[in-house]
């Protein structure tokens, strides 16, 4: 039993630090990111209450949690000039002149590329 004691306490401090671990700067090109963005993109698109879709300008951060599938990246956004229904949105041009509009958003996404399973954990955006 006292040998389990010191292992015990290295399981819990190793499940601590995991767990509050931070979010570190990955590659664009890192495994599973761009399935991320485009989740993410295809999320805002359903709940964003406007008739045009938007698709990816650019990336901004990319980030994964430390010993987990969590991505976080910040992504700016560009109203297209076709409506959501539309299934080419990356040949979709954007929205010029006065109707042009751009978003910054944040999303926390969670992956279980197992499953193929996706889960947005947290997304703010703000308009340009």
């Amino acid at each position: 039993m006292l040998l389990k004691a010191p292992l015990l306490l290295g399981l819990i401090t190793l499940v601590s630090h995991v767990c509050s671990s931070d979010f570190v700067d990955i590659s664009r090109r890192a495994n599973h990111f761009a399935l991320c963005v485009e989740f993410a993109v295809f999320h805002f698109n359903q709940v964003y209450p406007d008739e045009y879709a938007y698709k990816l300008l650019w990336v901004r951060r990319s980030q994964r949690k430390q010993f987990t599938l969590i991505y976080l990246m910040e992504l700016e956004l560009g109203q297209t000039i076709c409506s959501k229904q539309d299934e080419d949105l990356e040949n979709c041009p954007l929205q010029e002149g006065p109707r042009e509009k751009k978003v910054d958003c944040t999303f926390v996404v969670d992956i279980r590329p197992w499953l193929s399973q996706f889960s947005l954990l947290n997304s703010t955006c703000v308009q340009k």
